[in-house]
């Protein structure tokens, strides 16, 4: 098919969505109520469905007493029974694919069940959404005259049955439709490869003479094959190699930290960055604006919502709320019940809204990754949002970071320990650490208050990690590309103790 024609058909397709976007938009909490019928609906005659009696289920409030709210622990003996070929458990027929989680570094593989219906009324559906929002938004646009410079992970075959499983990316690229595949570039051959290093140089040597229009992939691994490519061919910028490219879709991890760097590699003002939100579990919310960090929650994915308040989420069966009655500015861990047959799902990220109409929600991070040894509540949000803060206005770049706490130990206070690589040392580190404390004071009022006069918290302790360090620690763990990133901020000292050893 001529690429013109193509494009202008794709177009009418996807301002056709529009409309459908904006009927969630007028109704949304009735298109939830309506999701969640038609899941209790579909599934009533697996397992579960018969175990919770779903044909009795009318309402929100009997849903949320009759079934219990779990983690993957709960359910990973089901989920290894539909692996092994058992049928009708959790969703209706067999579930073929699994997502290989990748989670937390550290954290023990999980094998999240991605169905036919998720494929395709969920993920697919996002990708297309994607592209729908930022048309409506950029209606000059020529995106579709070019590729897709897509960055995904490796798939593997399970060998024990007939069932797959890989990076959530591999799974969606390996059952692509046409459409797709055609405006996509490195081949699915290539975006398959296994192998990180490898791969990477297949994909810039497919990639270097496409006309390549859109990027899309996780920030941090993007980053390094953006900068071999410069590398490769001399480039002060990547326009230099595609001056065509105009919007880079982004998701999987906090992008201001490595906002400085693309501004580098995409000198040119209009171009656009367009954050989206996805897991494992489902794809749930789209930038529908230009220049903003507000995402719009997707209501008719097959996702039905729930909500945990902060002093819920040690609990194991705390209350939860429905999107109706979510508040602003409040921190909630996400529940969710998918077409995939996940049933009241504690997903582990936490959000917050922003607005309430429409729903838009900015990610703030995951119960597991942030710090409260001492009261002070830090959240991923909070760390990454002072970090980048204090490298902009002490003129440095940040390639990565983790951060773990310094335990009281008698008379000694605590402190927080940040091991951070730096693109270039600052040239004065206590400065640094001084912005550091002073920007994390002002985005939380808990560590503020701890940090008062040094009565509980002592200041940040700072470490420079050698060049490539995150780089080769993640690789000793086999997790290179794809999904995979490095723990933010935890509550022990694990990974901390770990990376120190290597640094």
């Amino acid at each position: 098919m001529p690429i013109p024609l193509f494009n202008s058909i794709a177009s009418w397709f996807l301002k056709k969505r529009i409309h459908q976007i904006e009927l969630f938009l007028k109704f949304p909490n009735e298109v939830q109520q309506e999701v969640l019928h038609g899941l209790l609906d579909k599934a009533s005659q697996t397992h579960y469905g018969l175990q919770f009696d779903f044909k009795r289920i009318q309402n929100y409030k009997t849903f949320s007493e009759q079934l219990p709210l779990v983690k993957y622990e709960d359910i990973q003996q089901d989920i290894e029974l539909s692996r092994r070929g058992v049928q009708n458990i959790f969703w209706p027929g067999h579930i073929k694919w699994f997502a290989k989680s990748s989670g937390t570094t550290g954290s023990k593989s999980k094998f999240i069940p991605v169905s036919t219906a998720s494929l395709e009324d969920c993920h697919y559906k996002a990708g297309k959404d994607m592209l729908s929002l930022y048309f409506n938004n950029n209606s000059d646009s020529q995106l579709l005259t070019g590729k897709c410079l897509r960055l995904g992970g490796s798939s593997e075959l399970y060998q024990n049955n007939n069932s797959y499983f890989g990076d959530l990316s591999s799974i969606i690229i390996e059952n692509l439709p046409f459409w797709a595949e055609i405006s996509s570039t490195p081949s699915q051959k290539t975006s398959l490869m296994s192998e990180w290093e490898s791969k990477m140089k297949a994909i810039i040597a497919e990639s270097m003479d496409q006309k390549v229009t859109s990027l899309a992939g996780v920030p941090s691994w993007m980053l390094v094959l953006l900068q071999n490519v410069c590398e490769q061919k001399n480039l002060n910028n990547i326009q230099d190699l595609w001056p065509q490219v105009e919007v880079y879709f982004h998701g999987g991890v906090n992008f201001e930290p490595y906002r400085s760097q693309y501004e580098q590699l995409f000198p040119n003002a209009g171009f656009q960055y367009y954050e989206i939100f996805n897991a494992s579990e489902g794809f749930f919310a789209i930038q529908d604006q230009n220049a903003s960090s507000d995402l719009l929650l997707m209501l008719d994915y097959g996702i039905f919502y729930e909500f945990i308040p902060q002093n819920g989420w040690q609990q194991s069966q705390p209350k939860t709320i429905p999107l109706w009655e979510v508040e602003l500015g409040i921190p909630y861990e996400m529940v969710i019940t998918t077409n995939a047959g996940l049933w009241r799902y504690r997903i582990g990220d936490t959000v917050r809204f922003t607005s309430l109409s429409p729903y838009r929600i900015r990610v703030s991070g995951r119960t597991k990754q942030h710090i409260n040894v001492f009261g002070e509540e830090l959240m991923v949000e909070n760390a990454e949002k002072a970090l980048a803060l204090a490298a902009e206005k002490t003129g440095i770049q940040i390639l990565d970071f983790t951060v773990g706490p310094i335990f009281m130990n008698g008379k000694e206070k605590g402190a927080h320990e940040w091991l951070i690589e730096f693109k270039s040392p600052p040239p004065a580190m206590q400065t640094f650490v001084n912005q550091l404390d002073v920007e994390l004071k002002a985005l939380n009022s808990d560590y503020e208050a701890k940090r008062y006069k040094d009565m509980t918290l002592l200041p940040p302790k700072v470490h420079k990690a050698r060049s490539g360090l995150f780089y080769e620690w993640l690789e000793s763990k086999k997790k290179l590309g794809g999904q995979h990133k490095v723990p933010r901020l935890s509550n022990c000292r694990s990974h901390l103790e770990e990376l120190l050893a290597l640094n």
